[in-house]
């Protein structure tokens, strides 16, 4: 996810937080020890709610990161491959391969909500038990608001709609029982679109009755409908690319230009003899160093065009998206890096031989469509 930090490892699973994150911590926080707390723990110092409003928002971090850290583990369990975890206003999200096989996918789906229920009747009872052992009113009411949240954070993300856990357990079942995957993708899909759209409504309903909380509802019924969408869009177009080879997709030759040329000699010698709108740069070797594309290249200034190298308005070769001819389509796309995309530079060894770009795959697509609903 564009604008997290790298912080570390957990189990071994690479961890990044986003930049919202602090300010979920001080969003919590301040309604934690300014609204909360005083409601249920009466006449404390402003020092004591600041105090326990962060401890409580850290807590609830530490939350999100066990929800998130359970379906590394149960995913690593089954041999699916994990890139990484990242933590960030809406939640958490665990970047990783696709489930083989239906069960899998439904145990992968569960252990988050497990999880966060599970931490919350551990927060519920803890903070019964050291209300009565010791009478803290204070540190009671944290535990218990954490156990409170976990509870509504478990629940609410077995809302059956994907990308919510719900969702993939419900496409974890209707795979199980239709045996068709792609279909059980697109209705979880589709439910978490009709899900967003219905938090977005309930959201502002809520707004226009003066409870302000509803914004949050708002936020997130808009993003299941986002990354609904996308998922849909990505099970529509598996079935076209599964099997597909990237030597089948890519347009080749690919056009090159030395990352030594000069702007001004780059657009005069290869962009305006070119239809292409993205062409791959080689070093004095020929071998891969990067990748230009006009837009990037017209925003240059004119003054500067005689003296500025096109290497240095380039994407680097290690923000390139890359595969070998024999790598199969769909899993290129699915291992996509945060920040890359289409399209993709085919390379045998070090050097180009063609481009995947969002015409080939449209092309594959269309191809699929002519094939017949059979071949679906």
């Amino acid at each position: 996810m564009n604008g997290s930090v790298r912080m570390g490892r957990v189990l071994g699973v690479p961890l990044r937080v986003h930049w919202t994150v602090p300010l979920l911590v001080l969003l919590f926080g301040y309604s934690l020890g300014s609204r909360t707390l005083p409601a249920w723990v009466p006449d404390q110092s402003d020092a004591a709610y600041t105090a326990a409003g962060l401890a409580g928002a850290l807590l609830l971090v530490g939350s999100l990161l066990a929800h998130e850290a359970a379906h590394a583990i149960t995913a690593r369990r089954r041999g699916i491959e994990v890139q990484s975890i990242t933590l960030w206003a809406l939640g958490g999200m665990t970047e990783m391969g696709r489930p083989r096989a239906a069960r899998a996918a439904f145990v992968v789906a569960v252990s988050g909500p497990f999880t966060s229920l599970v931490v919350g009747a551990a927060a519920f009872g803890a903070g019964i038990g050291l209300d009565a052992v010791s009478g803290w009113a204070m540190p009671t009411a944290v535990l218990v608001w954490l156990g409170w949240v976990n509870a509504v954070l478990g629940v609410f993300n077995l809302l059956p709609g994907a990308p919510l856990d719900g969702g993939r357990v419900v496409q974890a079942l209707m795979w199980w029982r239709t045996g068709d995957r792609d279909r059980a993708e697109r209705a979880a899909a589709r439910s978490g679109q009709v899900l967003g759209i219905l938090l977005i409504a309930l959201g502002w309903i809520s707004v226009l009755r003066g409870a302000f909380g509803g914004l949050w509802l708002t936020v997130i019924g808009f993003f299941l409908v986002i990354v609904a969408g996308a998922e849909r869009q990505r099970a529509t177009l598996a079935p076209a690319l599964r099997g597909v080879k990237a030597a089948d997709a890519m347009t080749s030759p690919v056009e090159t230009c030395p990352d030594w040329f000069t702007v001004e000699r780059c657009v005069e010698d290869v962009a305006l003899r070119t239809l292409r709108s993205t062409f791959a740069l080689t070093d004095f070797e020929g071998s891969l160093s990067g990748s230009l594309d006009l837009p990037r290249l017209a925003r240059v200034p004119a003054e500067q065009r005689r003296t500025l190298r096109v290497r240095d308005v380039a994407t680097p070769l290690s923000q390139v998206t890359t595969c070998a001819p024999d790598d199969l389509l769909e899993d290129v796309l699915e291992k996509l890096r945060p920040g890359s995309g289409l399209p993709i530079l085919v390379t045998d060894g070090r050097y180009p031989v063609g481009i995947i770009t969002v015409r080939d795959i449209s092309r594959l697509v269309e191809r699929h469509r002519l094939r017949g609903p059979g071949n679906r």
